[in-house]
């Protein structure tokens, strides 16, 4: 992935397009029914990766929309990439999301529990296939990030022990930010790029082209934006024109 990249999010729940506000499943938002159809919408407007969750797989802990997730790759193959995450926790099942034909996998809670798996999966496909996902609430990275009084790690400990196992691309969510359109964690970006240890991609609390420009300030390499698109407060071509032209201004 080179350059800023803009990830539009497209979550998965019982086969419709969701959104949830900071990661609360009783607190969702259906914003549409035909998920592939969004998925062409956005490769239309000009967006190069697509960010794919699995909800019903992030809940229950194995994946349950695959068939669902391959029409959509099949529906914008060669055009745009997309990555999977949700329920992926044993090996068996990131090569079932790779065998969607996803370009990567999105791996958080198995491998915050156990780097040997991160280090395994790196070792099958390489670095190039693999992220690391971090869900981060004061400070602290979770598995199984919506579920209160889940078992935490300091958010610099699990990014530094992921990139040991070989991981170099995280994605690193804002929890108490997700879904409020608030705008991003600068100052959580900005310590975690200063180490040094890989990519970091934001997601949660995007509103606005002002928000995608600070987190390309903040060092990012890129950014998840799902309600703000949704509800059509910013749009894939506006984020990156904005970005382009922000590139050839520098």
């Amino acid at each position: 992935m080179a350059g800023f990249a803009i990830l539009p999010a497209i979550d998965l729940e019982g086969g419709r397009v969701v959104r949830l506000v900071q990661g609360d499943f009783a607190r969702q938002t259906v914003y549409q029914q035909e998920p592939v159809a969004v998925a062409r919408a956005f490769a239309d407007a000009g967006a190069t990766w697509l960010h794919v969750v699995d909800l019903d797989g992030a809940r229950r802990g194995e994946p349950m929309q695959l068939e669902l997730v391959a029409e959509i790759v099949a529906e914008v193959h060669g055009r745009i990439h997309v990555e999977v995450g949700g329920g992926l926790r044993t090996a068996e099942a990131v090569a079932g999301a790779l065998g969607t034909g996803a370009s990567r996998v999105s791996v958080g809670t198995a491998a915050l529990r156990d780097p040997t798996f991160a280090l395994g999966l790196v070792a099958r496909y390489g670095p190039a296939r693999v992220v690391g996902s971090l869900d981060i609430r004061d400070g602290m990275a979770y598995g199984e990030g919506w579920r209160q009084g889940s078992e935490g790690v300091p958010a610099t400990d699990a990014l530094e022990m992921l990139s040991a196992s070989g991981i170099d691309t995280f994605e690193v969510t804002a929890i108490d930010r997700d879904g409020l359109l608030g705008g991003p964690d600068v100052a959580l970006l900005r310590s975690l790029v200063r180490l040094g240890r890989g990519r970091i991609i934001a997601s949660g609390g995007v509103s606005s082209l002002d928000d995608v420009l600070a987190v390309q300030a903040a060092g990012c390499a890129g950014v998840i934006v799902g309600r703000a698109l949704y509800e059509g407060k910013v749009t894939v071509h506006e984020l990156i024109s904005a970005i382009d032209g922000h590139d050839r201004s520098r």
